[in-house]
């Protein structure tokens, strides 16, 4: 072994400072909606609310759900993130990406369910009047004799649009953008409405909630397409 300067050791050396820093800088991020660390009684105010930022930016960049699903979440600095933030400083428990993906599955079970006609579904996740605007439909396709077919194909994104809160009742609007198979046929199998294509629709959803409530149900408030 020759004694020369131990170049391998230099270069080991390096490397390993530059993994630590970039452990550091992903492992050290915070997205604005962790839970503060206490740092002693009463240190943290779960009203307290940030002042947004000069160069706040519309959303964070969307995260992928399980399903192949885009969740876009809005930037806590922003306005919608602020209203977010304030529904959290009602129910510590809220979490807006868990938020996103239960009303994924709410709207697909709503979706499923008026299709059907399966009022006793809709009657759990719909307002008394979303509910009636369901159920009267479904009772005019019934007496129609009409049938209707539909099926969510992809969810390709579901993005938080807008908060609101008052008192202790929440309001989170939802943008789903969905791959869906829509169709009503008559009595004698005719197409009434719809087609078998598969048709990308845009749907905007209003989901509301007592947060003092114990029943942990998001109901449907509102709808309407984009």
């Amino acid at each position: 072994m020759s004694g020369g300067f131990p170049v391998d050791l230099i270069l080991f050396a390096m490397v390993a400072a530059f993994l630590v820093l970039r452990l550091r800088s992903v492992l050290g991020r915070r997205t604005g909606f962790e839970r503060p660390r206490r740092e002693g009684p009463g240190a943290y105010d779960p009203n307290a609310v940030r002042a947004p930022a000069a160069d706040a930016v519309p959303e964070l960049p969307p995260a992928q759900a399980a399903g192949g699903t885009r969740q876009v979440v809005p930037d806590p600095r922003s306005p919608v993130g602020q209203a977010l933030m304030r529904i959290r400083g009602v129910d510590p428990g809220f979490d807006p990406v868990a938020f996103l993906s239960g009303a994924e599955g709410a709207f697909r079970m709503i979706v499923d369910a008026f299709a059907k006609g399966d009022r006793e579904t809709l009657r759990l996740l719909l307002s008394d009047d979303t509910y009636a605007g369901f159920e009267g439909e479904i009772t005019r396709r019934e007496q129609a004799g009409e049938t209707q077919r539909s099926e969510v194909r992809a969810v390709q994104e579901a993005k938080i649009e807008a908060a609101d809160l008052r008192g202790t009742v929440a309001d989170v609007t939802v943008r789903f953008t969905s791959d869906q198979v829509n169709l009503t046929t008559g009595k004698d199998g005719s197409v009434v409405a719809g087609a078998e294509a598969v048709t990308e629709l845009v749907d905007i959803w209003t989901f509301q909630r007592d947060l003092r409530n114990s029943d942990p149900t998001w109901k449907l408030v509102a709808t309407r397409s984009a």
